[in-house]
């Protein structure tokens, strides 16, 4: 009988722990929370339009695409520098009706003349003399002998606008042992550029190819149209 009853109690015990140890987990509900947990309701900020923008946002825009352009900056060119307003003109009206923004701009610039041919450090009067006769004996009679205060005594020997012909001038006189040399001749006078603004994906290649890769200002060479 004690044996039966240490049976019992000890079955008890088994269920008791394979009861503790298989029980399922807890299954996920949902929480309750009250709104006065929450604390102060959030609040969107009204969204700043660029027509908007000012009294704390700095500049102000009017909304416009040119004016915000403007403002962000867009990608100039300018053409020139053009001796003739005629040529401009011609150049701005083609662009305008191209749908481009542009505008005329008169300035006093460098303008180039030519490809100087010369002979220079030519140590007195009478060696120069020699020099011109030698020159005039082989065709070269354009020569003539030229005297400054700045470069002294040379012998020049013609200004051309073609560079293959200002070269063939100066290997003739090589071939004569005188030592010619090229310059760019320059002078200042009165020009005109054309300023455009490109709009976005537009590009400048078609320009270059019509006035060539020097009359053709990019990036921060160019005036924007009224910029100034």
């Amino acid at each position: 009988m004690r044996n039966l009853l240490l049976l019992l109690l000890l079955a008890n015990a088994l269920y008791f722990m394979w009861s503790q140890y298989s029980a399922s987990p807890e299954e996920t509900g949902i929480a309750i929370v009250h709104e006065e947990d929450l604390g102060p309701p959030l609040q969107l900020a009204e969204a700043i339009l660029p027509e908007n923008a000012g009294e704390d946002g700095g500049e102000t825009f009017s909304g416009r695409p040119s004016a915000l352009e403007a403002q962000v900056g867009r990608s100039c060119v300018s053409l020139g520098p053009f001796l003739e307003n005629e040529e401009a003109e011609e150049a701005l009206a083609d662009y305008q009706q191209a749908g481009l923004r542009g505008a005329l701009r008169a300035t006093e610039g460098e303008v180039f003349v030519g490809h100087w041919v010369q002979i220079r450090e030519i140590e007195d009067r009478a060696t120069a003399n020699s020099m011109l006769a030698e020159l005039k004996n082989d065709g070269l009679n354009e020569a003539y002998v030229v005297q400054t205060e700045d470069e002294g005594i040379k012998i020049s020997l013609g200004l051309f606008s073609d560079l293959t012909r200002a070269e063939r001038v100066e290997l003739q006189a090589e071939a004569l042992d005188l030592p010619a040399d090229i310059t760019p001749r320059m002078r200042d006078q009165n020009v005109v550029y054309v300023d455009l603004g490109l709009p976005p994906g537009r590009g400048a290649g078609s320009m270059i190819e019509r006035f060539g890769e020097d009359r053709v200002l990019l990036r921060d060479a160019a005036t924007c149209p009224g910029s100034d």
